[in-house]
Formats: structure tokens, C-alpha cells, sequence
């Protein structure tokens, strides 16, 4: 028996390495000689770059500016010529706290990671952007890969949203030509345009700390700074699906450094080379903490039982919990869903027993499959 496992984390609980670990345990459990493949997954937000650490990736550790100014120390994995970066690890909103300010949060430590990978030798990065304190349309990130931002009498802007307001020309003859002749990927799984009410500001302003007349400054300053950056690229991307994620910051750097934005799981999935794994399987485990209608959304469930699906292998997912509509989406799109608890137990019990609950189901469904066949 060939099985692949691709779990995500059960946030709070286990990381998706160690999930990944406990139902490896589970089969060998019921078929000792089962050839397990182990590939720890994410979506491209919190946990990307843990997982590939997991997977043999090395840690690389960088202070750079944090997004309200502060240094903070990030973490980036590193794997040969791959480097993978999560955003919130240098401009994040658990880095800002309770002192959220929408008008002078900045990108300029992922520009910081970004360059670090450049000089570690990168040639492929992939860059998860969830989870952001920021609005600035990736100028931060910009001004620190050599991009300078100038005001109506040429003097250069610090690339944060107060500032930005004046912008009136880029000058893009500093940017680090190193990031134009790489592989540069952003996970992103939103669709809202750069400007409106759909847009960065109207939809994602409001979780940053922005009140009402925040989210129409900063609405103001990205159609100012998309002006400016058409005209020195002679590209416009402002209705580019995923153009608001991560308050634009891959609109921009799609704009000046041709970075390709996707589907996060398809983007880890494709670098981990899940499909080629899942050729010849008999059977793909997966799973998430939670497996409800966000699941259905793109997480990591989903997009590995699509994989799976075109490579006729079958998959089991399993969950701290399961929603019965999704359970019900899931077997229509011939997944069969699992819990890994029993019986009636606390939230804080199931989290800490998550190890061996989903050993045990492991085993319980592996062995259900063995009566089948």
C-alpha cells in the first residue's frame, strides 16, 4: 500500500509536520510495511514557511523593520535555490498589536526579507502574503528593493501612506535588478481589485484599524500611487485579481518585479511536488483543524483533494471537528471525512490529545478501507 499524507496544521495544537506524523503512525499501526510520503502542506498564509522547514528547509533569521517601524526579528525558510517568505513575519498585524495605524504601516521589512533571500542565493521565492497591518500597495516592500517614491518637487517620500498622498513620480532606476530575473510567486487566494469599494482599503482597511475616513485617505493614496506607477511602468494592474490582498502589496510587486500571483495551496502544492507524489497512490490522507465551509474556500483540504481527484487517487480528511454541510460538499467531491474525536470532550482535551486522536482514526479508517477492498 502506497499512501500519501498532506495534511495542514491543527492550529493551536499540532504543526502540519507533526500531523502528518501521527497519521503516518496510524497506518503503520494497521500495515506496518505501508510506503508512507509525508508532505506537511499550507495555503501560503500562517504556517508556509513552517512547513517547509519541516520538510528539510533551513531557517534564516533577519531584523528588519517591523511594519509600524520597530525592529523585528523574522524568520524565512530557505531550501537551495527556494526561498519561502510569510509577509506577517516582518509586516504583519500580530507585529503591530494593539498600536495599529493604517496611515504609516509599511511594507519595507518584506522588502528587506525579499532582498536577504536575493543575497542568500534565491532564485525561486515564494511569498505568502496574510495576515498584513498594511495598505501601502507594496511601495514599502518597493523602497526597499531600491525603488524611490518623489513628491511634485523630486524629493523622495518615506513609503508609507501619510507620506505617499504627495507621491507624483516613481523612479525605478535603484531596483534591485536580481529581483526582475527570479521566479518571484505570491500565495494569494482573494480576488478584490487595488481600488473602490471591493478594494484594499474598503475591504481589508477596517481589520487594520481603519475607521471610515482612514479607508478613504488610504482608498486615495493607492489611486494616486497607481497613477504614478502606470505611468513609470506603462502597466496597469489595479483590476488584477488579488490586486487588494495584503493592502496591494501584490499589486506592486507584480506592477514593477512581474511576480505571478496563485491560488496559495496550488502554489505550495506545485513546489512540493504533491501531484507527482500522488502518481500511482492508493490513498491520500489529509486534514485541518476545522473542517467547515472555509475549507471549501481554497484551504489546503480542498486543494489537495483536487489533486487527488485528477490523479484518480481517493482521499480521506480528517478534522478536530467537521461541519456536516461540508462533510456533505467534501463526499460529493468524493472525499470522506473523519473526526478524531469520539465522543463528547473539551476543546482544550481535544487540542491536547490531537496527536493520538488522530493516530487512532488514522488506523480506524485505514483499516475500514482494508474490509472494502
Amino acid at each position: 500500500m502506497r499512501v500519501v499524507i498532506a495534511p495542514d496544521k491543527f492550529k493551536g495544537s499540532l504543526d502540519a509536520a507533526q500531523v502528518a506524523a501521527a497519521l503516518r503512525a496510524g497506518v503503520h499501526d494497521v500495515v506496518p510495511g505501508a510506503e508512507c510520503t509525508l508532505i506537511p502542506m499550507a495555503d501560503g498564509g500562517d504556517g508556509t514557511v513552517d512547513a517547509f522547514l519541516a520538510a528539510g528547509a533551513l531557517p534564516r533569521r533577519v531584523r528588519v523593520r517591523g511594519p509600524l517601524g520597530a525592529p523585528v526579528d523574522a524568520v524565512y525558510a530557505i531550501d537551495a535555490d527556494l526561498a519561502v517568505i510569510e509577509m506577517a513575519a516582518a509586516s504583519g498585524l500580530v507585529l503591530a498589536g494593539s498600536a495599529l495605524d493604517p496611515r504609516r504601516a509599511t511594507t519595507f521589512g518584506t522588502g528587506e526579507l525579499l532582498r536577504d533571500a536575493l543575497d542568500a542565493g534565491a532564485r525561486r521565492i515564494v511569498l505568502g502574503i496574510g495576515g498584513s497591518a498594511t495598505t501601502d500597495g507594496g511601495a514599502g516592500a518597493l523602497a526597499a528593493l531600491g525603488v524611490r517614491f518623489l513628491d511634485a518637487a523630486g524629493a523622495p517620500l518615506e513609503p508609507e501612506p501619510a507620506a505617499l498622498a504627495d507621491v507624483e513620480r516613481i523612479d525605478l532606476g535603484g531596483l534591485d535588478a536580481r529581483i526582475r530575473a527570479i521566479d518571484l510567486a505570491i500565495a494569494c487566494d482573494v480576488d478584490n481589485p487595488l481600488l473602490g469599494p471591493q478594494g484594499a482599503a474598503a475591504v481589508y482597511g477596517p481589520q487594520k484599524g481603519a475607521g471610515d475616513a482612514d479607508v478613504a485617505f488610504l482608498d486615495g493614496v493607492l489611486a494616486r500611487l497607481a497613477r504614478a506607477l502606470e505611468a513609470a511602468t506603462a502597466t496597469d494592474l489595479r483590476e488584477m485579481p488579488g490586486a487588494g490582498a495584503a493592502g496591494g502589496l501584490g499589486w506592486g510587486l507584480a506592477s514593477v518585479c512581474g511576480a505571478r500571483l496563485r491560488r496559495g495551496v496550488m502554489l505550495v502544492a506545485d513546489v512540493r511536488g504533491l501531484g507527482e507524489a500522488l502518481r500511482g497512490a492508493d490513498w491520500c490522507l489529509t486534514g485541518e483543524g476545522r473542517i467547515d465551509d472555509q475549507t471549501l474556500r481554497g484551504k489546503v483540504v480542498d486543494g489537495v483533494a483536487a489533486l487527488a481527484r485528477s490523479a484518480a487517487v481517493p482521499v480521506i480528511a480528517f478534522g478536530g471537528s467537521v461541519d456536516l454541510a461540508a462533510e456533505r460538499a467534501l463526499r460529493e467531491r468524493g472525499v470522506a471525512c473523519v473526526p478524531i474525536v469520539t465522543g463528547p470532550v473539551t476543546l482544550e482535551a481535544a487540542m491536547a490529545d490531537a496527536a493520538p486522536n488522530l493516530r487512532a482514526a488514522a488506523a480506524r479508517a485505514i483499516a475500514l478501507t482494508m474490509l472494502s477492498a
